[in-house]
């Protein structure tokens, strides 16, 4: 086999590049996908490159080598090597010189951690192979895997977030109730599930019709709930519940018939049938258009500017007033607010109001908010967006504050 020679210098910078590690679980899709970096994180990963990381910013138990196992996500591993997860350009900056594309990487590299010159510089190592001391490295043929998913999440299993990037939907009070509705089910059935044929109606000036080309699909919603500012009572749009799917079968027409000797146009409904259902749907229920699955990068990383008076609005899917991790929270923090996918921001407890009763006189104190967890935004809509609780060391409830990590 031929040996390759490689310059000394470059071996803290050789093929690794953890911010790649985790865009897909298992590492990115056999497309390639270009994913964005901003030119903030870009040039973070460049300064970082010329300079290492401060031994200071390294998790207390870093290893010295880590093997990539499928799986693996960019959070977990951030964790690994930095005392700040979100913090992957300093990861990718470690090694930017060998991998254009940062979403790329494979289970079984195994990644070296140099610490030598009081920097922390990422090295890795093809197999476990070590690197000997004359600076060559014997090439040898090995299986690399890909993932095929066409959607990279970053910090979890995809079906940790898959479900609410269809079921919830925030919109105005308009929205919902202009869209199309179910009128009646075949057979007079009251409720529909999966399989059963309907019939709907768009409003007057915007009826439900066929369209050239594949069969539209439309999403079903109902109890459009008004999301509150728990800061200022301002209402910041309509969460409607997702029951469902259906598929336009026919569109909107009419029929002429003789009545008593008149001649009376009726209209024809819609006709649509029920592809999904998460719970029995009915009469009255909306349809929203099916929006085209879109290929999102899902990077963890600090808001570029300060969140100022960010609060946690709901829970979703629960009549509570406390998260759990891995549960999904709207907060009142939108794209209009420069919120993106991604942003990871810091839960404050909200210090509770007590009564002092320890001292000479009864006084009224406010405790102190105290940090108790992480969330990540995984879907902005203008004035509030959808977070992923990341981490907590007490539950988080509606009300709480949001800072920069």
């Amino acid at each position: 086999m031929k040996k390759h020679r490689i310059n000394n210098s470059l071996r803290p910078n050789l093929l690794a590049t953890l911010a790649a590690i985790a865009m897909a679980g298992l590492g990115a899709t056999a497309q390639a996908q270009n994913y964005p970096v901003t030119p903030q994180q870009r040039g973070t990963a460049q300064q970082t490159a010329q300079a290492g990381v401060p031994l200071s910013e390294l998790a207390p138990n870093a290893p010295d080598e880590y093997t990539v196992k499928p799986r693996d996500t960019l959070w977990a591993i951030s964790r690994l090597f930095l005392r700040s997860p979100w913090r992957w350009p300093e990861l990718w900056g470690m090694n930017m010189g060998e991998i254009q594309n940062p979403h790329r990487i494979y289970p079984g590299q195994v990644l070296y951690l140099d610490k030598s010159g009081g920097r922390a510089r990422l090295a890795l190592r093809r197999g476990g192979s070590g690197m000997p001391e004359g600076g060559t490295i014997k090439l040898s043929p090995r299986t690399r895997y890909e993932s095929l998913s066409d959607m990279a999440l970053p910090t979890l299993n995809p079906s940790v977030i898959e479900p609410f990037l269809a079921e919830p939907v925030v919109v105005d009070a308009e929205t919902l109730a202009t869209a199309p509705r179910i009128v009646a089910g075949n057979d007079s059935r009251v409720v529909l599930a999966r399989g059963d044929r309907a019939y709907a109606r768009g409003e007057p000036n915007a009826p439900l019709m066929e369209a050239p080309g594949p069969i539209r699909t439309y999403r079903v919603f109902r109890n459009a709930t008004p999301l509150k500012d728990p800061g200022t009572g301002e209402i910041l749009g309509y969460e409607a519940q997702y029951v469902g799917k259906a598929q336009l079968q026919r569109g909107e027409s009419s029929v002429k018939e003789e009545v008593e000797g008149k001649e009376v146009v009726y209209p024809v409904p819609a006709t649509i049938d029920i592809s999904a259902a998460r719970e029995e749907i009915r009469a009255g229920d909306r349809l929203l258009p099916e929006p085209p699955r879109q290929l999102l990068s899902y990077v963890p990383r600090a808001p570029a500017h300060t969140i100022a008076d960010g609060r946690i609005v709901s829970v979703y899917g629960n009549a509570v007033q406390f998260a759990a991790q891995n549960q999904v929270v709207a907060i009142n923090k939108g794209t209009i607010d420069g919120i993106e996918n991604g942003h990871v921001l810091a839960i404050l407890k909200n210090g509770d109001t007590i009564i002092d009763k320890t001292g000479a006189a009864k006084e009224t104190l406010k405790l102190p908010n105290e940090r108790i967890g992480l969330l990540m935004v995984f879907r902005p809509f203008e004035r509030v967006s959808y977070a992923l609780v990341l981490e907590i060391n007490d539950a988080p409830r509606i009300g709480d504050l949001l800072i920069n990590p």
